[in-house]
């Protein structure tokens, strides 16, 4: 039988509670703050988020993996709201979690480990001794499931305003490089979680402003496989794209923005599904996007191409 793996991406769960603004003020924050009163209070749609929540719960995946942007600013109501819609999950349903750049959104948020406090259970290693402590957690970690390997990355570290970048950093990559040679991961079809994609926009500029910074360098660690999948999130947009390695390819799925309200099905709320063999190996992915109504449909996930 097939393992199932459920894919949500940037939840952006934003807290009932409001926003303090004397909390804000003086931060970054402020701008988020301002984006999400100008334009993402909008778009973000709580509902949406929560009839993805219980279509995932309705699928029954054998895995749920959330590639980051789990909260909107980093304030502690979001981090707790966040944890309690995984919490209402069957337990039936593992769940693993790596952060976006949204999760660490200022210094003192990175450094007072709130991320890791809060998702610590959701990012638990068979292979700990292969991790590097960072101010997120221990990255990478390692999921060994049946024909799977997963494998989590961080990529979040606080930026400037306006900055969305984000970098892995070479303790991290060096990490990663061991963890892919190890024979219990090497035997089995690794799925990478991070949540900037290891391709960069085409634009220097760009790159520096939202892209992976090291994303050459993770591209190299990645080399040595023949095969696996690289989940990302960041871009709201479900896309994949065909990466070429030194001896075969992997491919690199991004999911929607799991409570976006758009029209167009490449960026409207939804989640993605992949199946691997038991003898290992993908046997298929599809995305399921909100419909009228709530109700989920089958899409397939629009195809980028090859990246070289």
């Amino acid at each position: 039988m097939a393992l199932r793996i459920a894919h949500v991406s940037d939840t952006h769960v934003l807290s009932r509670a409001g926003v303090e603004l004397t909390r804000i003020l003086f931060d970054k924050r402020i701008t988020g703050y301002a984006n999400l009163l100008l334009k993402r209070g909008r778009v973000y749609r709580r509902e949406h988020l929560l009839a993805v929540f219980a279509a995932v719960a309705a699928a029954r995946p054998d895995h749920l993996v959330i590639t980051g942007d789990v909260t909107n600013l980093s304030l502690e109501p979001e981090f707790e709201e966040a944890r309690a819609l995984l919490e209402q999950l069957p337990r039936s349903i593992e769940v693993s979690v790596v952060p976006g750049n949204h999760d660490t959104y200022v210094p003192a948020t990175y450094h007072a480990r709130r991320f890791a406090f809060h998702f610590g259970a959701y990012m638990g290693s068979d292979l700990p001794e292969l991790a590097v402590a960072l101010p997120a957690g221990h990255f990478p970690f390692v999921k060994l499931r049946g024909p799977v390997a997963l494998i989590g990355l961080s990529s979040a570290v606080p930026r400037p305003p306006f900055v969305a970048s984000g970098r892995i950093g070479e303790a991290q990559l060096g990490a990663l490089v061991r963890v892919l040679a190890h024979s219990e991961v090497a035997r089995r079809t690794p799925v990478v979680l991070v949540h900037h994609p290891p391709v960069n926009p085409a634009g220097r500029l760009d790159v520096l402003r939202d892209g992976l910074l090291d994303a050459a360098a993770l591209r190299s660690a990645l080399a040595p496989l023949r095969s696996g999948l690289v989940l990302h999130g960041h871009l709201h947009e479900r896309m994949r794209r065909r990466l070429r390695t030194g001896c075969g390819q992997v491919e690199v799925i991004g999911a929607g923005g799991a409570a976006v309200d758009h029209p167009s099905p490449v960026r409207m709320a939804g989640f993605n599904v992949y199946r691997i063999r038991e003898e290992g190996g993908i046997e298929g992915e599809e995305a399921f996007v909100l419909a009228d109504g709530g109700a989920p449909r089958r899409e397939p996930i629009p195809e980028a191409g090859e990246e070289p």
